[in-house]
């Protein structure tokens, strides 16, 4: 065993019980009883969500993205984010986020790849979120999911940075979607 491994194993947290509080469709609460490794225990909720994808879409310039707008009855905010949605069972993650942009904006991608994934809550979730780029979209003529969007609007590029100081884009994975592709053209 490296001395890598062994600091690994070392500060490895032990799992004693975890205790599942409420399952539904979309997410898992459990209470796992934890172990550190200097031997204090405690309690910390676990929450179990399914893997969602997400998707900055590009017009053929690579200049505009495209974004929904839609208000988030927890926070009461409306906010711009990417379009995207939770990966189904045994469902492709890119499949998902093709069928999410089209859904959710009218707009077919026609080109998809993965840019990156992420945990958002590592401490507390498992909660995987893979980010995909898109470069250039087809008008399906069909309308926006008017549950998911008040608006659908294809945004300069230029903009983000101050969209996002301006708190018009709040959403982690929107964020690190749109900084992703404007650090890495």
């Amino acid at each position: 065993m490296s001395g890598e491994e062994l600091n690994q194993r070392l500060a490895t947290w032990r799992i004693h019980e975890e205790r599942l509080v409420d399952n539904t469709r979309r997410i898992e609460l459990a209470i796992a009883h934890v172990e550190l490794p200097d031997g204090v225990r405690f309690e910390q909720y676990v929450l179990r969500i399914p893997k969602a994808s997400m998707t900055v879409v590009l017009n053929d310039n690579r200049d505009h993205v495209l974004l929904i707008y839609r208000h988030r009855f927890i926070m009461d905010r409306w906010t711009w984010e990417l379009p995207g949605g939770y990966v189904d069972p045994d469902e492709d993650p890119a499949h998902t986020a093709a069928r999410e942009i089209e859904e959710e904006t009218g707009w077919r991608p026609r080109s998809i790849r993965l840019l990156t994934s992420f945990q958002p809550l590592a401490g507390t979730a498992d909660f995987e979120n893979l980010i995909y780029v898109a470069e250039g979209a087809e008008d399906t003529g069909a309308p926006p999911d008017s549950n998911e969007a008040a608006r659908v609007e294809w945004v300069p590029l230029s903009k983000i940075r101050a969209m996002i100081a301006n708190g018009e884009i709040i959403g982690a994975g929107t964020q690190l979607g749109l900084m992703f592709v404007l650090a890495c053209p």
